[in-house]
């Protein structure tokens, strides 16, 4: 139901290898679906802008641990963890939403309602996408551009 259209893999290459050095210098804005945000990865301060970014995916009080600016890596797998939770959410109330509030709100609401969900569901896929790319940005992969 949010599922955006497939795109193809993103070709990575190995750290060291020629293909990523080509990347890093030539390096903009990311691989595609890389968070607006957040400079791409090898470019300074781009795992603190990470962070800053995931933090902005949690509740509010996940700012308050520590741990979770410490370990980056740990940052991004509780925020895909918290992001798929909320992604579930939406499709629940996406099937629900027409028995549960149908007899309750007015004329027209259910439908702006049903949008509404729709376009909150795709922000949340987009974000998916992006925190697997950071994540794989962490464990050291880089990203290729295709021709």
């Amino acid at each position: 139901m949010f599922d955006q259209p497939v795109r193809p893999p993103v070709r990575s290459a190995l750290p060291g290898s020629p293909g990523a050095r080509t990347a890093a210098a030539r390096a903009k804005g990311g691989p595609p679906g890389w968070p607006d945000r957040v400079p791409p990865p090898g470019v300074r301060g781009w795992e603190q802008a990470a962070v800053t970014w995931l933090l902005d995916l949690c509740p509010p009080d996940y700012r308050g641990h520590a741990v979770l600016r410490r370990h980056p890596a740990a940052l991004a797998w509780l925020a895909d963890q918290h992001v798929e939770a909320q992604v579930e959410a939406m499709r629940a109330a996406y099937r629900t939403v027409r028995v549960d509030l149908g007899e309750i709100l007015p004329a027209g609401t259910v439908d702006a309602l049903l949008v509404c969900l729709e376009h909150e569901g795709l922000r949340l896929r987009s974000a998916q996408r992006a925190i697997a790319l950071i994540r794989e940005s962490m464990d050291g992969r880089l990203f290729v551009e295709r021709l």
